[in-house]
């Protein structure tokens, strides 16, 4: 039996399936600023005195950014932006595998924050199935709404990777959570997709910038 990927087929276009979700990364502020001694210019006493130093504050430290999914009455909160290891960018099988876990992680980031930068700028201009991500997410993104669940993981990621360069072939199994979104607190715009467990085929080139997603299809 052979198992094909829909490279140019159709896409998961439901309530947006394949997941990410961004959110608001908020920073820390200090309560207050170190205190500058200011220099003793008054006229000499008669009496020789010695003058005690004044203890410099302590900095406060700035409180760690908490993240906060979302939930039925908001968007999520100081979601964690996906950092790209360095060996996603070698030219390498394990760099390929690496590229690929790090490329759904932008993904996912986008269901869950509605950002598609990152993802956007690890894909290349034809990659259709990537582009229908993207579209998918800002709709689902638009006005007010926003996404509940829709977390993307990928346990098993295997790549052939071939001598001589060319598109390389990686194939990942895709665990999505649920998707939920939310026009109003509490008020679903739509049904809830199911969560998933899918097998995907990707097809990724590597230049002078990296590696780049030029292709992505489910596996039937």
């Amino acid at each position: 039996m052979t198992s094909r990927s829909s490279i140019s087929g159709r896409m998961r276009l439901a309530a947006v399936s394949f997941s990410a979700v961004a959110g608001l990364v908020l920073t820390g502020c200090s309560n207050g600023e170190d205190p500058q001694g200011s220099p003793n210019t008054g006229p000499a006493s008669s009496t020789s005195q010695t003058a005690t130093p004044t203890p410099s504050a302590t900095a406060t430290p700035k409180p760690t950014p908490v993240y906060k999914p979302a939930d039925a009455k908001g968007r999520a909160q100081n979601v964690p932006v996906p950092v790209k290891p360095a060996l996603a960018d070698k030219n390498s099988k394990e760099g390929l595998e690496a590229f690929a876990k790090y490329w759904f992680q932008t993904l996912s980031y986008a269901y869950e924050t509605g950002d598609s930068r990152l993802m956007e700028s690890a894909s290349g201009p034809n990659c259709r199935f990537c582009n229908g991500l993207r579209d998918n997410v800002k709709n689902a993104w638009q006005g007010k709404n926003w996404i509940v669940g829709g977390k993307i993981q990928t346990p098993s990621v295997s790549g052939k990777f071939k001598a001589g360069g060319g598109p390389q072939q990686a194939t990942i199994q895709v665990i999505q959570q649920e998707i939920s979104i939310y026009k109003a607190v509490g008020v679903l715009s739509q049904k809830a997709t199911k969560p998933s467990n899918t097998g995907s085929l990707a097809l990724a080139s590597f230049d002078s910038t990296g590696w780049i997603m030029t292709d992505l299809g489910l596996i039937r």
